[in-house]
């Protein structure tokens, strides 16, 4: 799926990038999906397993996660803080466990018992996701601060040897992009549900329209296990304007930045509908929001949030002419756990001339890479692609 972008690679072995190995420039004649290149990796031993369990759990992958810190003659087991404790975090604990990927992260674990472990060793643990081991994540070293106190407070981990993992479609982002000039006659609907920029509070209504670059969103589960939102159904937020339930605040977010990573416009985009739109051939459609049905997508499956539904836009009315990135991140608040978030976020060049837009060069996988960004293509006068 997606641009396939070299062929022919000969290393050394000492490239420090890919594409610093000698390659061909490939053409969509040179190769097909089929022959998309693969590696398997073997992670020397570390033992950072021995420094991490779980207590209290149900089972194996689940539990209150316990540390050991210390040196020689001095070690001794702890727990970790729950402040701002997360999916991400979980991510690390899991990996460090040998027990696969993070299902959930959890700040508060008093329903586990914790037996004699009551000290807590650990604070401020901020992972990226990508770590080895929850020592290698920036915390608050010897220094101890939570905001809730007690063995309660403190985090816990459910584990799963599958994860979904969610990949955007974005040529077809590229192939649907337009602008249109919708009257605010018929956006009363988007303003409520903040669909809108601010600017938009202050308009005529219901005179005038709104800009919108507006493109459709095809989001396909290619992990092994289904994309589930997190909240079950008695907690969905029925919207009564647009007649439909949230099943996750944010699903995804929509910005328009400057070559510099300034950001002059977003949309976001709730899940009111997540179901199997289309399947692989030898896949069945598990998920549909009729009925107040269940919501996810499954494995093999795709949802298409087409370009003429109602907040599948950016309100770009204030944006001034000039070239810009169009930038697509899915699950960005990292609220289901996936196997991988790197591949969640897509980003395309974009030239608005006040009246036409151009969206080109969009590429997923690899929206935040040093690499992608020193190759990302430049306009005249563009000194930087740094996305922040």
């Amino acid at each position: 799926m997606g641009a396939i972008h070299l062929s022919e690679v000969r290393c050394s072995g000492q490239e420090p990038s890919l594409w610093k190995c000698p390659h061909k420039n490939i053409t969509a004649e040179d190769c097909s999906h089929s022959q998309d290149a693969g590696v398997r990796c073997n992670l020397p031993y570390t033992g950072v397993e021995t420094k991490i369990r779980l207590s209290g759990g149900r089972s194996q992958h689940e539990g209150r996660v316990e540390v050991q810190i210390g040196g020689p003659g001095s070690l001794r087991w702890g727990l970790i803080c729950g402040d701002d404790w997360g999916t991400l975090e979980a991510m690390v604990a899991c990996r460090q466990l040998g027990l696969g990927y993070a299902n959930h992260g959890l700040q508060e674990t008093w329903y586990w018992d914790s037996g004699n472990i009551t000290e807590v060793v650990m604070s401020g643990v901020r992972c990226t996701g990508s770590e080895l081991s929850l020592d290698q994540c920036a915390h608050h070293g010897t220094h101890i601060a939570c905001k809730r106190t007690g063995t309660r407070f403190t985090a816990g981990v459910i584990c799963s040897e599958t994860a979904s993992d969610l990949l955007l479609h974005s040529a077809l982002v590229q192939e649907t992009a337009y602008i249109e000039d919708r009257p605010l006659h018929m956006l009363y609907c988007a303003a409520e549900e903040n669909c809108l920029a601010r600017s938009a509070r202050s308009a005529n209504w219901p005179y005038g329209h709104r800009r919108l670059l507006r493109f459709s969103s095809q989001i396909h589960n290619l992990g092994r296990a289904d994309f589930r939102p997190k909240a079950g159904r008695h907690s969905w937020v029925w919207h009564e304007c647009h007649g439909h339930y949230h099943s996750m605040d944010i699903f995804t977010h929509y910005d328009i930045l400057t070559p510099n990573g300034t950001k002059v416009a977003e949309g976001h985009k709730a899940s009111f509908c997540l179901e199997d739109t289309e399947c692989q051939e030898d896949v069945s459609k598990r998920y549909e929001c009729a009925n107040f049905g269940e919501q996810g997508i499954t494995v093999g499956c795709w949802d298409l949030y087409r370009h003429d539904i109602d907040c599948q836009w950016i309100d770009i009315t204030d944006v001034k002419p000039g070239n810009y990135i169009l930038q697509v991140v899915i699950n960005p608040n990292f609220e289901v756990a996936e196997s991988d978030f790197t591949n969640n976020a897509m980003k395309c060049n974009c030239k608005y001339d006040g009246h036409r837009i151009w969206v080109h060069n969009c590429h997923i996988g690899d929206a935040f890479s040093e690499e992608a960004n020193r190759r990302f293509e430049r306009y005249p006068g563009q000194t930087s692609n740094q996305v922040i």
